[in-house]
């Protein structure tokens, strides 16, 4: 793991990048030539040494970035961070659960001293030290899912369960794949999903809510989502759709693959302790076409993906209008597997 974190921006000038490192470990997310719904659950966290599946939380060499980018959307839209008011003691649930994990995993970074509720937290990366009083919300410049998901890579979805259901209750949400936090909080699992063509009819967020709803404290889950994104922007917000969707129009033969990135969520589950909430972490990572055909396994298995995929969710996923730019591109970049 490298302790080097780039300077870089993922809007503007957009000088985001990818080292040869942060490539080898991209979570490529497709593992068969073509592409279906599947819940495709995995126990959590574990995985190769080095991999975003080793630990609870990754932290790479986008983090300081990538918290800077979430200050931006914040300052300009403080909407994206919404919690409940029953929703508190899970904050201080998530607080925990990154605190203590991110010190564990990661202990040249991050330093978490705790004498009953007495907390001291050092966060080298960003420069930060506090001191606070667990479950006081006045000790904290922030509210306790705001503080720590400030210094915290992926959104974070806070669900409530009641009623044999889960609700979106509270949120930190600024990297989304064109969904609101400020529209959906208060929905519940079907509501919010609702969106999504097909998967409903297959049964698929049935057997996932199923599933959810078994999560205990024992073991926490994970499962990669993915679409495709014009420019390593992060927050593609339906509130900011008019910054990015032109942006799709932009691609051309010449310049695809610079600006065209698939875009995968690493979806972690974790049942907190006091609250029985469901933490629902959302890690996003961005890789464009040239550096994914760095890899020749993946550029060919790409390729036959998006070259077969349904229509229907080219236009969900957010690549029809370039589909035909990109197949070619990938052809035309496949070269004989060892």
């Amino acid at each position: 793991m490298t302790r080097h974190f780039n300077t870089e921006t993922f809007r503007g000038d957009y000088t985001y990048h990818n080292s040869p490192e942060a490539i080898r470990r991209f979570p490529f997310p497709f593992d068969q030539d073509s592409y279906t719904y599947s819940v495709n659950i995995a126990p959590h966290p574990g995985g190769p040494a080095g991999s975003t599946f080793e630990f609870a939380f990754d932290v790479d060499e986008h983090y300081v970035a990538e918290m800077q980018d979430r200050a931006i959307t914040l300052a300009e839209d403080p909407n994206r961070c919404q919690s409940l008011p029953h929703m508190e003691l899970a904050g201080w649930d998530l607080l925990e659960l990154i605190m203590v994990s991110k010190a564990r995993d990661y202990p040249d970074l991050f330093t978490l001293n705790r004498d009953g509720d007495q907390w001291h937290w050092i966060n080298r990366p960003l420069g930060i030290e506090q001191r606070f009083a667990f479950l006081d919300p006045a000790t904290l410049p922030f509210g306790p899912l705001e503080y720590i998901t400030r210094q915290t890579q992926g959104d974070f979805a806070l669900l409530h369960e009641r009623d044999r259901n889960l609700w979106l209750d509270a949120g930190m949400i600024t990297s989304q794949a064109d969904w609101s936090l400020d529209f959906d909080v208060g929905m519940n699992f079907f509501e919010w999903h609702a969106p999504v063509p097909k998967a409903r009819q297959m049964g698929v967020f049935d057997k996932a809510l199923k599933f959810l709803l078994a999560v205990d404290q024992q073991q926490a889950y994970r499962r990669l989502n993915w679409t495709m994104t014009v420019n390593p922007r992060l927050d593609t917000s339906p509130e900011n759709y008019h910054k990015w969707g032109p942006e799709k129009r932009s691609i051309t033969p010449q310049n695809v693959g610079q600006k065209q990135f698939l875009r995968v969520e690493l979806q972690t589950f974790w049942r907190l302790p006091r609250s029985n909430a469901l933490a629902f972490p959302i890690r996003c990572y961005l890789c464009c076409l040239e550096d994914l055909c760095t890899n020749p396994e993946w550029a060919r298995r790409l390729h036959l993906v998006l070259r077969d995929i349904d229509p229907v969710l080219a236009d969900y996923k957010g690549f029809a209008v370039n589909q035909k730019t990109i197949v070619e591109y990938l052809a035309n970049r496949q070269v004989p597997l060892a």
